[in-house]
């Protein structure tokens, strides 16, 4: 797989950096930047919004992302995904503030337009 195999909208379900695994769903957008390095952006439960920057090698994407929480606090972090096919990312989180004795985890399912699906075209 190359980078543009892995870029599109993705639907994901997740759980928190804590022992109460409080899970969370959203989505998922992957582009390129100019210089080919993957722009991630997620929007967490339909209103927050997160941000990020990484890159892709041997089915592996990394990111760095940040965010504002809502009493506007910075937020940093690193999220690595196994891409187990062009549809299915597998990964685990950690931020800074996060507890350290714990991973989030994020696994993400491609969305398919209807135009992709109605041509019969799998992404």
């Amino acid at each position: 797989m190359t980078s543009l195999d892995i870029i599109g909208t993705f639907s994901i379900m997740g759980s928190n950096q804590d022992a109460n695994e409080n899970w969370y769903k959203g989505k998922l957008d992957l582009s390129l930047d100019q210089n080919n390095r993957i722009i991630a952006k997620w929007t967490i439960n339909g209103n927050q919004e997160q941000f990020g920057t990484g890159f892709f090698k041997n089915n592996i994407l990394v990111i760095q992302f940040n965010y504002k929480d809502i009493e506007d606090k910075n937020h940093k972090g690193i999220v690595v995904y196994k891409c187990l096919n062009k549809n299915i990312l597998e990964g685990f989180w950690s931020e800074e503030l996060g507890n350290p004795n714990y991973l989030g985890i994020e696994n993400c399912f491609r969305i398919r337009n209807k135009s992709t699906r109605s041509a019969g075209i799998l992404l």
